[in-house]
């Protein structure tokens, strides 16, 4: 059954909560790592940007030897294939994803998740002193987020 087409309120509220615009597919989402990545010159790097995964993202890396000996380094292949930059560095490969820390490489799981089945980077959230609830975007680089 087809929904309904969002109202012209509706379809402003996600182009301003998304910054995705009405009728366009957006394919690249900016994130901030809750910790950054240190290079070996010692500079933090906790800006980058992360493409939707196509299905030969999902598909090539069964074949890579090293998922087929611990299926846990999928995520670091999957990962190293989607991200497109991080701070100034453009090629970012299995060893810049081996070095994140935990926290950063769970904020980008999140993420992946997020935009690959949610098709957003919101989360619902309530506050914990007051009970509302709202939405966030968790890849923060909405308006006046840093």
């Amino acid at each position: 059954m087809a929904q309904p087409a969002p109202s012209a309120a509706e379809a402003a509220a996600r182009t301003q909560a998304t910054g995705e615009e009405p009728g366009r597919l957006q394919t690249e989402f900016v994130f901030e790592l809750p910790r950054g990545f240190v290079a070996d010159d010692g500079t933090v790097h906790t800006r980058g940007v992360m493409r939707l995964a196509t299905a030969r993202d999902e598909i090539a890396p069964l074949r890579d030897p090293r998922v087929r000996d611990n299926e846990a380094y999928l995520t670091i292949v999957l990962l190293s294939r989607v991200i497109t930059r991080l701070g100034d560095i453009t090629d970012v490969h299995t060893g810049v994803v081996e070095r994140l820390f935990a926290a950063d490489l769970a904020f980008l799981q999140d993420l992946y998740r997020r935009i690959n089945q949610e098709g957003h980077t919101l989360a619902a959230v309530t506050c914990p002193a007051c009970g509302h609830d709202f939405q966030v975007d968790v890849a923060g680089d909405g308006p006046g987020e840093s």
